[in-house]
């Protein structure tokens, strides 16, 4: 059987390790998956990082790798081919020697690629002499001739930049935009030299730069040259859980390609944080421990809101009566109704829920009471995996063949659930429930106070209800309460600022009566997203 974890965190430099340090000292199991390839290992330390300055990257490494053992996680050496979401949310980890791992959370610190400009003798010099960044290196090369290789749109910035570090800079043009005049002006009065044409390759003697050789065949003395690499980030294994990098952009030019994720690290998939360079090329190691930390905080709390519902179904469970007017009586007088006949409701989706769900990008659904399965349908329809729960076995067993029927029946997962006494596990993006109402006693607020937590970051929750009565019904009677939106709204206590209400009103629709005759039905929505922060 697959080994399981809380957390899987691939990659294993500083914000891997830190995250995985973090959640280890919250009690987690943690398992650190790591190729063993950082990309800081030709430099000869690791700078601005405090109390650390200077430590080989190697040291750094070792030591954190220490200390998260020291708090029970493990790390394996092994490279991750791909990940996969199973039906119940859980994740699937493969590796490279046919291993696989499942965790219930993942956090991907993969880092990135430095994708060098096209110039024979780079890469070999690359991390010694060949540097990128001047807080990282600067101080190791100051007062040399340093050189600044010209290859996008920051070549004057960098080369400015460098100049802080010392008074011998030159910058090479090579495929640099063309220079203006104010370009050349400010250069030229902090003394930094512009050489035109082309880079041919580097001159080395001794195991050390010693200076550019040029297309024409001039050699230009240097003991440093600075590049602008596009920093591409390691993002394939999570492509099977359908997150691609894309662009970022300084200054409205392209410097590479991250993971979008929230401030905390969270991805639009629920329950996938990335954290360190996947995320933020342009940050440093320190930077990159930080970020672990936040993401691995973010995902301790995600983690416990999940025990804390299933902690809270458990309670009430162990507290609901059984008998003729507990749980099973109320399963049976549904499974009495559906059984009445061979389909009781028409089979369309809710209006009101394709109007409020069009538009949205597809990903996990859960449907709370979902009888005959026409909503769970419609959305597997659209592309989303729907857990569609009922407390009626015969409403399930009608539902999936009516899915199986429409060919989606593997995209939608029937769950029995007495939702008063348990609920269906994981977070979703979008959480519906329309018309969840009982002939029998329901803690119904209760009820929707969970399903508001299993939304995921920026997730939707929907919920769908009678306004009043029908055109058709002349007393004021009614068996049900019947609260109005702003109720609603109310009794599901959200948290302050984590949530942005989308609708809450009533509207009409047209409803024949049980004659046939067209009425008018007065109903209510309430749409509320929770924020990604």
């Amino acid at each position: 059987m697959d080994a399981k974890y809380d957390v899987v965190v691939v990659g294993g430099g500083a914000a891997g390790l830190s995250g995985a340090l973090t959640l280890g000292r919250a009690r987690r199991s943690v398992l650190v998956i790591d190729a063993g390839r950082p990309r800081n290992a030709p430099a000869d330390g690791v700078h601005t990082y405090l109390a650390r300055e200077g430590t080989p990257p190697a040291e750094l490494l070792a030591a954190g790798r220490a200390e998260v053992a020291g708090y029970g996680g493990e790390i394996v050496t092994g490279e991750v081919t791909g990940a996969e979401r199973l039906e119940d949310g859980t994740f699937r980890v493969a590796l490279d020697d046919g291993a696989t791992i499942l965790a219930d959370r993942l956090l991907v610190t993969t880092g990135l690629t430095d994708e060098l400009p096209e110039v024979p003798g780079l890469a070999e010099r690359w991390g010694r002499e060949v540097l990128h960044c001047p807080y990282c290196h600067g101080w190791e090369v100051r007062d040399q001739a340093i050189g600044v290789l010209g290859s996008g749109p920051f070549a004057v910035h960098q080369a400015l930049m460098w100049r802080q570090w010392s008074e011998d800079v030159t910058l090479f043009l090579h495929t640099a935009p063309r220079l203006g005049g104010e370009e050349r002006e400010r250069l030229a009065a902090r003394g930094v030299t512009v050489v035109e044409g082309p880079v041919a390759g580097l001159e080395v003697s001794g195991d050390r730069l010693t200076g550019v050789a040029l297309a024409d065949g001039r050699v230009v003395g240097c003991r440093a040259l600075a590049v602008t690499p596009r920093f591409t980030a390691r993002a394939g294994v999570l492509a099977g859980l359908g997150l691609e990098a894309e662009e970022q952009e300084k200054d409205g030019h392209v410097i590479g390609t991250r993971v979008a994720a929230d401030p905390s690290g969270a991805t639009r998939v629920p329950g996938v944080w990335v954290a360190g360079n996947v995320a933020n090329v342009t940050e440093q190691v320190i930077g990159a421990a930080a970020a672990g930390v936040r993401a691995a905080v973010a995902i301790n709390a995600d983690l416990m809101e999940v025990e804390i519902r299933r902690a809270v179904a458990a309670r009430r469970a162990a507290a609901q009566p059984h008998g003729q007017d507990g749980a099973t009586s109320n399963e049976e007088i549904w499974n009495a109704r559906y059984s009445e006949s061979e389909r009781i409701w028409s089979g369309d989706p809710n209006a009101m829920l394709v109007r409020a769900v069009s538009g949205l990008e597809p990903g996990r659904a859960l449907d709370l009471g979902c009888g005959e399965g026409g909503d769970a349908i419609w959305l597997a329809r659209q592309d989303w995996w729907v857990t569609a729960t009922d407390i009626s076995g015969v409403a399930l067993e009608r539902a999936a063949k009516l899915a199986a029927d429409a060919e989606v029946g593997e995209r939608v997962d029937w769950q029995r659930h007495d939702l008063a006494r348990s609920f269906p596990e994981g977070t979703f993006d979008l959480v519906t429930a329309s018309f969840l109402y009982s002939m029998h006693e329901m803690p119904r607020e209760t009820i929707l106070r969970t399903a508001a937590a299993a939304v995921a970051p920026g997730g939707v929750l929907l919920i769908l209800g009678h306004a009043g009565r029908p055109s058709w019904e002349r007393d004021d009677h009614h068996v049900l309460d019947l609260p109005t939106p702003r109720e609603v709204l109310d009794a599901l206590e959200l948290p302050a600022g984590q949530w942005e209400v989308q609708l809450c009103e009533e509207y009409e629709r047209v409803q024949n009566d049980p004659d046939g005759r067209p009425g008018v039905r007065t109903d209510n929505v309430v749409k509320v997203r929770r924020k990604l922060t």
